[in-house]
């Protein structure tokens, strides 16, 4: 068979491409020691059977979410998932119908608590962003960062880009705004989680409000 100069080079154009497919995926990891590559946006994913309200997932190894099923980590653990953080208060686990620390360690997985609430005993504080970067920079495969409805976890979420990734806040505010639609809009005299959690106040949270 003849193969022309011009077939052979886009037959060797697509090998090459192919050969780099795996290295540029491998390229971006948000979780872990050493993160790498560009954060994209939240993707909602179906919370159908897996969590009682919102479900993201931010990369290759980040999920978000509210309160998860059973059904939920066990799936997340054969995607991969190795850690596991409630930042759920005790009171609020009560309403679970599964125990979620025996089940996780069942699964083998890293179980990390961080149970916030807004309130005396249990305050959004810049210590629960360290918590949350150390349960970051330890995990030794995807993470799943979960709450009640994912207002939380957005929130320490969105101070862990701005101070330990050094992404712009008003990004990263735009981001957190696709997962908590709760989000204030700036009210006078109204201090969002991700300020406290920053330990100072994020005035691009004030430049864009959300419509109501």
């Amino acid at each position: 068979m003849h193969v022309t100069r011009t077939t052979a080079c886009r037959w060797m154009f697509a090998a090459v491409l192919v050969t780099a497919l795996p290295y540029a995926s491998a390229a971006q990891r948000l979780a872990g020691p050493n993160p790498s590559g560009p954060v994209p946006a939240p993707v909602n994913l179906d919370t159908t059977g897996l969590f009682v309200t919102k479900f993201v997932k931010v990369g290759d190894d980040v999920f978000m979410g509210g309160q998860p099923t059973e059904r939920a980590l066990r799936e997340l653990r054969a995607q991969g998932v190795t850690t596991i953080v409630n930042l759920r208060a005790p009171d609020e686990m009560t309403g679970v119908k599964f125990d979620e620390v025996a089940l996780v360690s069942e699964l083998g997985m890293k179980y990390v608590y961080i149970p916030l609430r807004g309130t005396a005993e249990y305050p959004y504080t810049p210590s629960a962003l360290t918590e949350f970067s150390a349960a970051m920079s330890a995990a030794d495969g995807k993470i799943l960062l979960h709450c009640a409805s994912a207002a939380r976890a957005s929130q320490l979420w969105a101070a862990y880009l701005i101070q330990e990734r050094g992404m712009q806040a008003a990004t990263v505010v735009e981001q957190v705004r696709q997962v908590d639609l709760m989000m204030s809009t700036g009210r006078p005299g109204v201090k969002q989680a991700l300020e406290e959690f920053l330990g100072r106040e994020v005035p691009e949270l004030k430049q864009h409000p959300r419509k109501p």
